[in-house]
C-alpha cells in the first residue's frame, strides 16, 4: 500500500511528442511578438524620431519631471534646457520625454 494508483498510472505515460507541442510554441511567440515586442520597437523609433527633431525654442519636459525651454542644441547629445529665467541646465537627449511646444521653422 506504499504506491499509490496516481503514481502507478503516471509510470507508463508519455507525453506529447516535440510535434505536437511546436504550433504552441510558434503561436506563443506571435501573440508576444504582436502585443509586446512590435509597440515596444514603434514607440522607441518614435521618441527617436521626436528627439533629432527638437530644436531651440521647444519647450520640453524631461523623465524627471523639469518643464522647460531648449535654449541650445549640441552635436554631443546634449542641450541646454532654461527651467526658469537665468537657469540653464544640460541635459542628454534621450532623456527627453515629450516635447510640449514645438517653435515655427524659419522660413
Amino acid at each position: 500500500m506504499l504506491v499509490t494508483p496516481a503514481y502507478a498510472q503516471a509510470a507508463g505515460s508519455a507525453g506529447p511528442s516535440l510535434i505536437a507541442q511546436l504550433p504552441f510554441f510558434i503561436a506563443i511567440f506571435a501573440i508576444f511578438y504582436f502585443l509586446l515586442i512590435r509597440p515596444q520597437q514603434k514607440k522607441v523609433k518614435e521618441h527617436q524620431a521626436m528627439v533629432e527633431a527638437m530644436r531651440r525654442g521647444d519647450q520640453v519636459v524631461t523623465q524627471g519631471g523639469l518643464v522647460g525651454k531648449v535654449t541650445k542644441v549640441r552635436d554631443d547629445g546634449e542641450i541646454e534646457v532654461e527651467i526658469a529665467t537665468g537657469v540653464n541646465v544640460r541635459v542628454l537627449k534621450h532623456t527627453i520625454q515629450q516635447v510640449r511646444s514645438k517653435t515655427e521653422p524659419a522660413g
